[in-house]
């Protein structure tokens, strides 16, 4: 009775066993809420000990016996809000010490060759890499895109990225294959975007490439998406002269 209920609300499966078994017995003793839930006696225990620091238990004596009782359910609203409040304080914290905790990643990070590498998947992980291409603020984005594949998966799922580009002054340069051919307008000013057309089957595009200060991000949207991000001076250079080529003999 409403135990999947109180497990959304925080409760684990044997507190909600055992607090409906006592709403439903009214005061009883430890005995007879154990053997009504199916919990053993001394799991049962645990369980009042654990609803009792929620408030969403009491005992109280009786004779010789100890009685245990369900309160109110009404003091779940009470806990939410505790929670809620717990919450926004984590919160508080977090933007607080993340600032200075990025700081300090990126110092170990600097003072190092070895690349950082993360790895993302799906749809949300896509999102987040071209989240991370927004940190690029009044900078250039250079990128190799097979946009049959990008149109196919994004058609459905537009994240306005190009106006977020736009707004935070990111200028795109696109080296790109299409099926269908070349677009006519491949200098758009007011999307700060400005696009050369290669070949299919010259450039055959498995995979995207993004290059973007000191990092380079490969996405996959072949079956589940994957991508991965490479934050490497060396390689990125690499890469952009790798695309400055090839960009100067695609005119």
């Amino acid at each position: 009775m409403y135990e999947n209920e109180l497990q959304n609300l925080g409760l684990s499966e044997k507190e909600a066993k055992v607090y409906t078994t006592s709403l439903e017995l009214g005061p009883d003793t430890v005995q007879n809420i154990a053997k009504a839930s199916g919990i053993n006696r001394a799991t049962t225990y645990v369980q009042i000990d654990s609803l009792k620091e929620k408030g969403l238990m009491s005992e109280f004596e009786k004779g010789k016996k100890t009685y245990y009782v369900a309160e109110s359910p009404e003091v779940l609203t009470n806990l939410i809000n505790k929670e809620e409040v717990e919450l926004n304080f984590k919160k508080l914290e977090l933007g607080r010490v993340v600032p200075d905790l990025v700081k300090f990643y990126d110092k170990i990070s600097s003072s190092t060759e070895k690349p950082k590498i993360r790895f993302f998947e799906g749809e949300e992980g896509v999102s987040q890499i071209r989240a991370d291409f927004l940190k690029t603020q009044n900078e250039t984005v250079y990128g190799f895109i097979n946009l049959d594949q990008v149109l196919n998966k994004f058609v459905k799922n537009r994240d306005n990225y190009t106006e977020k580009r736009v707004s935070k002054k990111i200028y795109s340069k696109l080296i790109y294959t299409k099926k269908t051919g070349r677009y006519d307008n491949e200098i758009e000013k007011d999307k700060l975007r400005e696009m050369r057309y290669v070949k299919p089957d010259k450039f055959p595009f498995d995979a995207d490439i993004s290059i973007y200060r000191d990092k380079v991000a490969f996405i996959s949207y072949k079956n589940d998406a994957v991508g991965v991000i490479i934050e490497n001076k060396p390689i990125a250079e690499t890469m952009k002269a790798i695309f400055n080529a090839i960009w100067e003999n695609s005119k």
